[in-house]
């Protein structure tokens, strides 16, 4: 068996990552990097719906061991959070970093220092955390951190809410896609995060990711080095449509996907503002969504941590 290979070696070999770039900082001038088409010019400190300008926002990074098996490994998952979101969904339990904008901004160098680090503790990956945003500054950052010897799988753990052209720009640079599928229903979607679109989005952003990398390779140390890895939270009343995500994805993406099913839904940030959203997943509701995850034909599911709930009556 040959040795694995990130994909950004190859792509900057060849110079095209110098090409991705370059179209990357263009796209920048009248943002329409992912589908809120905000068209400002954040090149000029100009801010749309992510209030990020030419540099992104870190708000923390480190060993993440609370990720999918595949990803953590011995080292933990090197995750980088960025701070700001396209999407905004008003349960985040990071609100105060997606919403609030917590954390230091920071130029492509930086980001590409953090990449060495989180190499050299030991980490199996780079996971970048809410990158849909930042494309333009992971691309300069990947580019800087290969000449200094990174070697590692890339990791594109995102809201689901990317565009198919954006995408496009990381084909040959991210290894693996970890997508959300959040939501079937358009209602849903709009009063959570003002984006009705968002089932076209993600059907069309996991079609492309997909193309990309196919399905998740696991290697013989159970480490994950490329394809598609999907989330998918489960809300209360069944109001995310698993059962429509799950068949989505097994009859138009792979019934080989691995998914992880969600249980950890609790209402925090401003939830209370939507009803039904108000009280926290009831531990059978999750029992029924990883039933019908089965039922639509998904054979890899994610093998969790038992988590022990104690439900409280009044």
């Amino acid at each position: 068996m040959s040795a694995f290979e990130p994909a950004y070696i190859k792509t900057k070999a060849g110079g095209l990552l110098e090409q991705k770039i370059a179209l990357a900082q263009e796209a920048m001038k009248e943002c329409t990097l992912c589908p809120r088409e905000c068209k400002v010019n954040r090149l000029n400190h100009q801010t749309g719906v992510c209030k990020t300008g030419p540099n992104a926002v870190v708000s923390s990074f480190g060993p993440h061991f609370g990720e999918e098996k595949p990803l953590v490994g011995k080292g933990g998952s090197g995750t980088i959070f960025f701070a700001n979101c396209n999407l905004l969904c008003l349960f985040c339990q990071n609100y105060g970093i997606s919403h609030m904008g917590e954390g230091e901004e920071v130029a492509p160098d930086s980001i590409a220092q953090v990449m060495i680090q989180l190499q050299d503790a030991g980490c199996p990956n780079i996971n970048f955390v809410t990158p849909s945003h930042v494309i333009p500054q992971i691309l300069q950052a990947v580019d800087i951190a290969a000449d200094k010897g990174l070697h590692i799988p890339l990791v594109y753990n995102s809201g689901g809410y990317d565009s198919v052209e954006s995408l496009k720009l990381l084909d040959g640079v991210v290894d693996i896609y970890m997508p959300d599928f959040k939501f079937w229903h358009p209602e849903i979607a709009e009063n959570t995060c003002k984006a009705r679109d968002y089932r076209q989005i993600a059907c069309a952003a996991l079609r492309e990711m997909h193309r990309q990398v196919g399905d998740l390779q696991i290697n013989e140390q159970g480490l994950a080095e490329r394809g598609l890895l999907v989330r998918h939270l489960v809300l209360p009343g069944k109001s995310a449509g698993t059962k429509q995500i799950m068949e989505f994805i097994a009859q138009h993406i792979s019934p080989n996907t691995y998914v992880n099913i969600m249980p950890q839904y609790r209402p925090v940030g401003r939830a209370n503002e939507i009803p039904g959203l108000e009280s926290a997943l009831p531990y059978r509701e999750y029992e029924q969504a990883v039933a019908e995850a089965l039922k639509a034909g998904i054979s890899r599911l994610d093998e969790r941590r038992r988590i022990f709930r104690v439900e409280y009556t009044h």
